[in-house]
């Protein structure tokens, strides 16, 4: 019989069935599951208007840009094995990007360290021209191949503002033709835009005098040195390239945009099911050396020897002295 044969014979199954599924654990089946992977380009405003502190994480106020991270960390994490993602960055007129997608499990790390260093001092120009940013963010994803999605996150502020029927060319993109999601970013509170230097330190906010200003319905001027989110011209933009719209206000909205299963692609993929066995002997160890809690009452006495068993012994051993 050999060693765990023995120890199952010997009443401690629960120890044997505990080994052999560590051992599984250890050294897993493949197993390949069909199931939904994600392409996605992932593009962020840069201008300076995301540096504005108008939403919220973990009850603390935010800036746009950091609550645009904090989300997209949680993404990562929640994407299968399989799929993947890269990063794009817009300031001035372009969406540029900076990494195209790799795989999440096996680049997860890479992955959050660059996600953390994208930040205003990556922009080149103050200008922020979010019309053509979408559509650049459209070409890009659609450059990178036919299965890439992209995501285009901002707060939709124009500046300069744009003109009446101001629409970006469009001669090489067919709506709908590349799938992806626009999402809107910000308070709906107009709020002073925090300016900063080439290097990213604070310099104040910009005042009315130090932008463009344009002209609002009735000659009335707006106030483009103010920011909030401006959805009406996202969700015209959206329409526009042929996109989703959704609003980011939690993180766990990013999240249901980029696993929606429409934008997914069916795969067969290798899944790592080694945490079922794992768990499985956990819950046996945990059965076999659990104390027992069972109060002295309710405990099963002790096998006594009978008084005439004993005395008899006795006896015997009287006689043979």
């Amino acid at each position: 019989m050999t060693r765990l044969a023995r120890m199952a014979s010997g009443g401690n199954w629960p120890l044997a069935l505990a080994l052999l599924l560590l051992a599984l654990a250890v050294w897993p089946p493949r197993v390949q599951l069909q199931r939904p992977v994600f392409n996605w380009q992932v593009s962020f405003d840069i201008t300076q208007s995301m540096n504005v502190e108008d939403v919220e994480l973990n009850h603390a106020a935010v800036s746009r840009l950091a609550l645009a991270r904090a989300a997209m960390r949680e993404v990562l994490g929640a994407l299968p094995c399989g799929s993947k993602v890269g990063w794009s960055v817009f300031a001035d007129y372009r969406s540029v990007v900076i990494l195209t997608p790799v795989e999440v499990c096996s680049h997860y790390e890479e992955l959050l360290v660059s996600l953390e260093r994208i930040d205003a001092r990556m922009r080149w120009a103050n200008a922020s021209n979010v019309s053509k940013g979408v559509t650049w963010a459209v070409r890009g994803a659609k450059a990178i191949g036919p299965d890439t999605r992209f995501v285009f996150i901002s707060d939709g502020q124009e500046s300069p503002p744009l003109r009446t029927n101001d629409t970006p060319p469009m001669l090489d993109i067919q709506p709908g033709e590349v799938k992806g999601w626009l999402i809107g970013v910000g308070g709906d509170v107009p709020v002073p835009i925090p300016k900063t230097d080439s290097s990213g330190q604070p310099a104040g906010y910009w005042k009315a005098e130090d932008v463009v200003q344009g002209s609002a319905i009735g000659g009335a001027q707006n106030h483009e040195h103010l920011s909030e989110l401006r959805q009406d011209h996202l969700r015209s933009l959206a329409e526009l390239v042929g996109v989703d719209y959704r609003r980011l206000d939690t993180p766990d909205a990013l999240m249901t945009a980029m696993l929606d299963p429409r934008f997914g692609q069916a795969q067969r993929t290798e899944a790592d099911l080694r945490w079922i066995p794992a768990l499985l002997a956990l819950l046996l160890l945990a059965w076999r050396f659990a104390p027992d809690l069972r109060p002295e009452s309710g405990r099963r006495p002790l096998r006594q020897r009978h008084p005439s068993g004993v005395a008899r012994a006795r006896s015997l051993g009287n006689g043979l002295a």
